[in-house]
């Protein structure tokens, strides 16, 4: 896989970075998607709000087992949304304000700046939206700032 654009947002260090888009409204960001793919952007004006794949290229160390945000328990790493993973692939729904050419202004980037864009995909509520899904360990759990020290 290739990065087919770039993302820019305010936070320069991981500490500074909001663990989800949702912690993160207030901010805003700019994708750049490379000019040999902004003919693919044609129409995403049309959505309010897309999903953002990208490569987690400054997680840290890989633990298949480890604890999150959530709490101290640990957790498998692919029942958490936690960066260090094994494919290092990322994934926030933001808000999309405008398009500028090849820029895709949005509202709640969770990422670091220069983090490699894999693609874009539109958020569609009737495709997306899965009411009865479980929220599975994670039901209850309060969010929690990030402990000193974890990453």
């Amino acid at each position: 896989m290739e990065p087919i654009g770039i993302i820019h947002t305010s936070y320069k260090t991981k500490e500074e970075c909001p663990i989800q888009p949702l912690f993160s409204s207030a901010s805003t960001g700019h994708v750049e998607v490379f000019r040999e793919y902004e003919p693919g952007l044609k129409d995403i004006e049309t959505f309010s709000h897309i999903y953002l794949l990208y490569l987690f290229d400054r997680a840290g160390k890989i633990d298949l087992v480890r604890p999150t945000f959530l709490g101290d328990a640990p957790r498998g790493i692919y029942a958490s949304r936690h960066p260090c993973r094994p494919n290092g692939i990322g994934f926030s729904i933001v808000k999309l304000f405008s398009r500028k050419g090849n820029v895709l202004v949005v509202e709640g980037p969770d990422m670091l700046d220069g983090t490699p864009l894999l693609d874009i995909k539109p958020y569609i509520p009737r495709y997306d939206c899965i009411s009865s899904a479980s929220e599975g360990w994670t039901a209850g759990q309060e969010w929690r700032p990030k402990p000193e020290g974890r990453e």
